[in-house]
């Protein structure tokens, strides 16, 4: 549901990291697509460390399109990097899907690609499941399984909720940590 207007916020367990997203009114032409402007901001300890605008578009069999990000990271305040900043269509950067209209367990698929830099993968895991947050519980829930060659040791599981979106994220290999919707 990317509505103008329509903001979630996440927090991680040990309540450090807190992640905004919003969608704004405007769009961006990408490959012909006029695509939906997210924007994502992230704190740790109340401090900004990246500030991203990522462009949707959703297909007319209902898929949702990733066509790339305008990331910048910061320390101490300053812009220090922009790594993962890509376009589809530009460079060599393609676009990918980030969500299935109709996910199926066993669906495997690319979610965005820049050679080096950005090389994300997905693999529905679960389907119709249930999960019970903070926030709420939710049911028909959606399970990804997100990886990146560029980072093998790595693994989470993302849980999508019908009329929300992303609900929950969970580190399951090389790193912990749990991510979770605190208010829609």
């Amino acid at each position: 549901p990317f509505v103008p207007g329509s903001t979630w916020v996440y927090e991680s367990s040990d309540g450090a990291e807190r992640i905004e997203i919003e969608v704004l009114a405007e769009t961006r032409d990408i490959l012909g697509i006029a695509a939906t402007i997210v924007r994502d901001t992230v704190t740790d300890e109340g401090e900004l460390v990246e500030d991203t605008y990522d462009w949707y578009a959703q297909d007319k069999a209902g898929n949702v399109w990733y066509l790339g990000e305008d990331s910048t990271e910061y320390a101490d305040g300053k812009a220090v990097s922009k790594h993962g900043s890509c376009e589809a269509g530009v460079d060599g950067a393609l676009a990918g899907i980030i969500m299935q209209a109709n996910p199926a367990v066993g669906q495997a698929y690319r979610q965005e690609y820049y050679k080096d830099e950005a090389e994300d993968l997905a693999k529905v895991i679960a389907v119709g499941g249930s999960q019970s947050i903070t926030f709420g519980d939710f049911d028909e829930v959606v399970t990804i399984q997100e990886w990146t060659p560029l980072e093998p040791a790595v693994v989470e599981n993302k849980f999508f909720a019908p009329g929300v979106g992303a609900i929950l994220e969970e580190k399951v290999l090389g790193e912990e940590g749990r991510v979770e919707l605190v208010s829609y």
